[in-house]
């Protein structure tokens, strides 16, 4: 893929933008979160509401911080390996022949 990092930059690639059809047992449970979400929203009332949604919007901060990190650990991740395969010459043995 030519010029990746400048169609990254620009949000030309998405790396979020994934879906879970292939998958039928998350989508499942994420049938069941969203069923009960919209359930508990509108039965909670006052100050129950309030701590329902308290709930799910510091757990979706939560979740988005934790996605955050992993997507940038497995750059990092990436990264290295990419980094140790072209450019590093280090090896845990000498070469011997070369001396």
């Amino acid at each position: 893929m030519s010029k990746f990092i400048e169609e990254f930059y620009y949000g030309n690639i998405d790396p979020q933008a994934r879906s879970a059809k292939q998958n039928k047992t998350v989508q499942k449970q994420m049938e069941v979160l969203m069923l009960n979400e919209e359930f508990l929203t509108e039965a909670l009332t006052g100050e129950n509401k309030k701590k329902f949604l308290d709930f799910i919007n510091a757990w979706s901060i939560v979740n988005g911080e934790s996605n955050l990190d992993s997507f940038i650990m497995g750059f990092r991740l990436g990264a290295n390996f990419a980094y140790d395969a072209f450019v590093s010459t280090e090896a845990p043995f000498k070469d011997l022949l070369k001396e």
